[in-house]
């Protein structure tokens, strides 16, 4: 019998594992970030259409305030699907290998992202348009639930022990990187022909889903050239495999599945408020422009890059947990004066309450991705890295998009940012919970 990870954590000590090549660090690096940056890019470029004219071309008989509700909800249908796609990719990626799963949920989410930029509006195909829109976010959320955690496996299962922190930075940048990108393009779009005018409502905002093709080739490319990971080659030429991924991973080590879950929540929740909400709120609320709220994002998720590549690079040295335990608190903290701050109006107050907030979420995701897969066996890493992770984002970001807008609209902000205390409240509380494991190795 092979010895499996359980919720007890072994004895800290690192394996003599032999580095990689850093022809192979480079090649694995570009294949973890093009998958994440493509995944994230199609969800920040969705999440700002949806803020800023979905309810036009798609829910243009509804109020603005229900269309926006309508939008947003869309969005929260990808998290809905993530974990079934974690759950099946997880299978076959636990089963078949990383790499041919990574092949597989690229190409799905590209056909997705492009479909979305080439579809009619509710003016030309009717009702038939939202349910195309819900149906395509269906099937990327699909796709999107196996893309993370095969990223995350692929570097941290080639990376050597006492580096896997620093490789598995570049899934986790990817959606730092997307966010730059999506936000760039758009203010970009928006400059050039204008934010109310007719062109950007009718095919403005398509160009960033159609820019998307290019990062979809690239990161085809970069995968179709890669070598499966030497953890899991060795651990199936062993035989080290299960039939059953799903069902051991959540029978061995429940405790960790569940704690997993409660960590991913309160990050996933101030991610998606950082990054999609605020946008909404800034625009509709506070009346900014949209080229004002579109410089802030750029310049917050930067400052999100630089976070998260520190964090990553910190936690080889000092650890994972406590990283991203003293994030979650700030998070908490500045949960309480996000709003506050915000409501102050000016370009200046919104900026610098926008910024904080994605730089304390670079320092709390960017150990995440060795960390989630230190926490389980290498015949259900994968499924098990996966599904918590997804699930954690259905808790923490498709429950707030569906709850931000009327819970703003009653208590204000503030009622907003202390619903985002209290779930990261529920991460602090896990993360306490769950032992450190940088020096865990994963063969």
């Amino acid at each position: 019998m092979t010895t499996l990870a359980t919720d007890a954590a072994p004895s800290p000590t690192f394996a003599p594992d032999t580095p990689p090549p850093e022809r192979t660090d480079r090649r694995v690096a570009l294949a973890s970030l093009t998958g994440t940056t493509i995944e994230f890019y199609d969800y920040f470029i969705y999440g700002t259409a949806a803020a800023l004219v979905f309810n036009k071309v798609f829910f243009p008989n509804l109020s603005p305030t229900m269309g926006a509700v309508a939008a947003l909800a869309t969005l929260a249908v990808v998290f809905v699907f993530r974990p079934l796609g974690s759950a099946v990719f997880g299978h076959i990626g636990d089963r078949l290998g990383r790499k041919r799963t990574l092949v597989l949920t690229l190409t799905l989410m590209g056909l997705c992202t492009v479909g979305v930029g080439v579809m009619p509006g509710a003016a030309t195909i009717g009702w038939v348009a939202p349910v195309l829109l819900v149906l395509f976010r269906a099937a990327q959320g699909f796709a999107v639930g196996g893309e993370w955690a095969g990223a995350a496996l692929f570097a941290s299962e080639n990376a050597a022990d006492g580096r896997r922190g620093r490789l598995t930075m570049y899934p986790q940048l990817g959606a730092c990187v997307a966010f730059v990108l999506a936000s760039l393009t758009f203010l970009v779009v928006n400059l050039s022909i204008g934010e109310t005018s007719d062109a950007f409502v009718t095919w403005g905002w398509r160009v960033p889903f159609l820019l998307s093709a290019g990062l979809i080739a690239v990161g085809l490319y970069v995968r179709l050239h890669t070598s499966e990971t030497p953890v899991f080659a060795r651990a199936r030429s062993r035989g080290e495999t299960t039939r059953a991924p799903f069902l051991e991973v959540w029978r061995r080590q429940t405790r960790t599945m569940l704690l997993a879950i409660g960590v991913t929540t309160g990050i996933f929740g101030a991610m998606t408020v950082g990054s999609v909400y605020l946008t909404t709120y800034a625009t509709t609320t506070l009346h900014l422009g949209m080229s004002t709220i579109l410089l802030i994002d750029v310049l917050a998720a930067a400052a999100a890059c630089v976070t998260t590549v520190l964090a990553s690079v910190w936690s080889d040295r000092i650890g994972r947990r406590g990283l991203v335990l003293a994030s979650c608190i700030g998070l908490a903290a500045w949960s309480l004066v996000l709003f506050p701050l915000m409501n102050v109006g000016t370009p200046l107050a919104v900026g610098t309450a926008v910024v904080v907030l994605l730089a304390l979420i670079g320092l709390a995701y960017g150990p995440l991705g060795a960390y989630l897969p230190e926490m389980f066996a290498t015949r259900y890493r994968y499924t098990g890295a996966g599904v918590s992770y997804n699930l954690g984002g259905v808790a923490g970001g498709a429950v707030i998009l569906l709850i931000a807008a009327p819970l703003s609209a009653t208590w204000g902000g503030v009622g907003l940012g202390l619903y985002m205390a209290a779930m990261l409240l529920v991460s602090i509380g896990c993360l306490v919970a769950l032992p450190e494991t940088y020096r865990r190795p994963l063969s």
